[in-house]
């Protein structure tokens, strides 16, 4: 029997204390009923002997201290699931919001899922096209790979998104057994807007499942919503062996929000406020990445984030490159030029790129051209800087064809269209086209074979 419990002992912020609790659970979930006799959920973070702390994810406006009726449900947080679910539009609590009736689920599942048993993990080894070539020749994303796209206010991190989404191609995956999951936290209205829209426009809604908590929902809810998006991919991935791309935006504001929740607890604050567990938090979601070796499914991961000042040493971009394998950096200077995507490829990174590139997954010459297109931009820094002090017409004839490489680089190798679709084929052609501007003996980190058949006398 459930028992109710009315009243409460104080509000602050997203946050009730109940007192008087009897046989509660951590992360259970509770039913919170307003005066009104409008229905919330919440999750208990605390326990005591006599009281719990409740998170509401809908928030505590009009709340009453005296008349608001509390229920223990005895489970935790969970999400219907169910392969119909593809096509359809949740808020961040996973409620159908798109008009179209409730999800007839086949079970429901803990949004906190289950760990990975690190022996069951598959090393993630083919390729995924993106289309986009800044980032399939040179920072090239991984089948079970979590790779975050660090960004700045103002920068086109949500039309790059998109343009990954809409183009990524999967070795072995079809419209069958190829899904996205996208999970937007915090986003102005706006943006949800322009992703369901893109997605309708390019044809691929019927193969996306949409999470989404705007920048006037709850902060409670934006805790939950990543959760509820991984667990709906885990549940395509591993049970119905689809290959899942997950795209998440903008874990800056779901950071603000953990640090907020903190806040109204009273936790002792870490670095610029946020909870001493931001890491294990910001784990917890990432590691739900990868492959098993019981089935073909695989969960790839983008989380987006937008880096506070464009600082890169600030605590939510510094945690996530820790946790993740490489990381995509969005440039202002190369934006401001007019350059789409402004990628800035010296420090950006994907760590699995060399078990996943070369013969047999793209084309033998990928690793020394991305090598040396690499080394090549590093010495274009160098020679720009030089040519600042000394000027451009006193530089010699090698350094001035690495400034001719450096602004073809930037304007033919990492710009392209926002609708243009670049095959691997493609991106290592033109990375070619670019080296032969340089003197073949500047070629100095790419195999003699490989130069002999890509580069002849």
């Amino acid at each position: 029997m459930n028992v109710e419990y009315l009243g409460l002992k104080s509000i602050s912020g997203s946050l009730v204390v109940v007192e008087g609790i009897r046989d509660a659970s951590f992360e259970e979930i509770v039913e919170i009923k307003t005066t009104d006799g409008e229905e919330r959920m919440g999750k208990i973070i605390e326990l005591a002997e006599d009281y719990a702390v409740v998170q509401v994810y809908e928030g505590t406006r009009a709340l009453s201290l005296t008349n608001t009726v509390t229920r223990l449900t005895g489970r935790p947080m969970e999400v219907g699931v169910s392969k119909e679910i593809l096509g359809r539009v949740f808020d961040g609590a996973g409620r159908p919001i798109d008009g179209l009736g409730k999800i007839f689920a086949d079970k429901y599942l803990d949004v906190n899922g289950k760990p990975m048993n690190p022996v069951s993990r598959e090393y993630p080894r083919n390729y995924i096209q993106t289309g986009v070539s800044a980032i399939d020749g040179l920072t090239t994303l991984i089948r079970g790979q979590k790779l975050p796209i660090f960004s700045g206010n103002g920068l086109p991190h949500d039309e790059l998104a998109m343009q990954i989404a809409t183009q990524a191609k999967i070795e072995g995956a079809d419209n069958d057994n190829f899904a996205i999951i996208f999970c937007a936290m915090g986003v102005s209205n706006d943006v949800a807007d322009y992703f369901r829209t893109s997605f309708e426009k390019n044809g691929v809604l019927q193969r996306v499942v949409m999470f989404l908590n705007l920048s006037n929902d709850p902060v409670g809810e934006r805790i939950i919503t990543p959760r509820c998006a991984l667990t709906v991919a885990e549940y395509l991935a591993f049970e119905h062996n689809m290959h899942i791309l997950v795209i998440m935006t903008d874990m800056t504001s779901y950071a603000e929000a953990l640090r907020e929740i903190s806040s109204s607890q009273n936790e002792i604050p870490s670095r610029k406020g946020f909870p001493g567990y931001l890491y294990s938090d910001l784990a917890s979601m990432y590691e739900r990445a990868g492959m098993l070796n019981r089935g073909t499914g695989s969960i790839t991961q983008i989380p987006i984030l937008s880096m506070p000042n464009d600082d890169i040493t600030h605590p939510i971009p510094d945690l996530t490159g820790y946790i993740t394998e490489g990381q995509i950096v969005l440039e202002r200077n190369l934006y401001q030029k007019g350059i789409y995507p402004p990628v800035s490829i010296l420090p950006s990174l994907s760590r699995l790129m060399k078990d996943g590139i070369g013969e047999g997954f793209t084309r033998k010459d990928h690793p020394d051209v991305a090598n040396q297109l690499f080394a090549a931009y590093s010495n274009v820094q160098e020679v720009r800087s030089l040519a600042s002090v000394i000027g451009e017409d006193e530089l010699g004839d090698t350094d001035k064809k690495y400034l001719q490489f450096g602004r073809a680089l930037e304007n033919e190798l990492i710009a392209q269209a926002r609708d243009e679709n670049r095959d691997i084929g493609q991106t290592l052609d033109l990375g070619w086209q670019l080296l032969k501007i340089l003197p073949r003996e500047e070629l100095s980190r790419m195999d003699t074979k490989i130069l002999d058949e890509f580069y002849p006398a």
